[in-house]
């Protein structure tokens, strides 16, 4: 654990380099951002003059906390940079998200963005996505009937709980853990998702990222869509 911690701790150093004065900044969510946030509010201090759009309420909290000015899109929809974590990365860069539950609004600044970055430790790289639960965002009302519509895609749909009540996102919906036995065609399966009656929006993040920033072991790695579309090309 204490090697992941460090391997976060790096990708997010890594990222800030990217950083510079009178940027916006999008802030995405989880561990590994977190570090993000600690190592950009040393840059702020130390002068760094950005604006950061949070894209969770705990995002949010922690740039507050250290120290980041913050903005949003009622006013500024001009985002230069964001960068996020994933809970999944495939050998073509799509990326399955919301292990925090922030997946709709971290989709809503990472699209807006000019350029999405994203930052993991080694463990998140797998040669096909689906052993994470796909979080699937839900209405309250009527989830029982998404659920099951849901479950006819070949999945096992499980409510996520917080001390015994449904998980609530920050924009008021349920999420639904959705087991496949793997994810092939994320593309076409985040179709099919949206087309359900009930669906807010999908943890699959497709043809969203260019690069990505790895770190296993100590060692920083550069991913690229560059690269993927020249290995599958092999």
């Amino acid at each position: 654990m204490l090697n992941k911690d460090n391997d976060k701790q790096l990708a997010g150093k890594e990222a800030v380099k990217l950083v510079k004065d009178g940027m916006t900044i999008g802030l995405g969510s989880g561990s590994t951002v977190n570090w993000l946030l600690q190592a950009l509010g040393e840059r702020v201090q130390a002068g760094l003059q950005i604006k950061g759009i949070p894209s969770s309420r705990k995002t949010e909290r922690l740039a507050k906390e250290h120290g980041i000015p913050l903005t949003d899109l009622s006013e500024t929809t001009q985002i230069d940079i964001a960068i996020d974590g994933a809970d999944e990365i495939s050998p073509d860069l799509t990326l399955l998200k919301g292990g925090g539950g922030s997946l709709v609004r971290e989709k809503i600044v990472d699209v807006a963005a000019n350029e999405l970055i994203i930052i993991a430790d080694g463990s998140k790289v797998v040669s096909q996505l689906g052993e994470f639960p796909l979080p699937v965002e839900v209405l309250p009302f009527g989830w029982e009937v998404t659920e099951a519509n849901i479950a006819a895609l070949d999945c096992t749909p499980t409510l996520r709980k917080e001390k015994n009540s449904p998980f609530i996102s920050d924009n008021g919906n349920y999420i639904l853990d959705c087991k496949f036995p793997s994810i092939k065609q994320p593309r076409e399966l985040h179709e099919q998702l949206k087309l359900i009656v009930g669906v807010v929006e999908t943890g699959l993040f497709c043809d969203m990222t260019e690069k990505v920033i790895v770190v296993k072991n100590g060692q920083i790695e550069w991913l690229t869509k560059k690269d993927a579309r020249g290995n599958k090309n092999e």
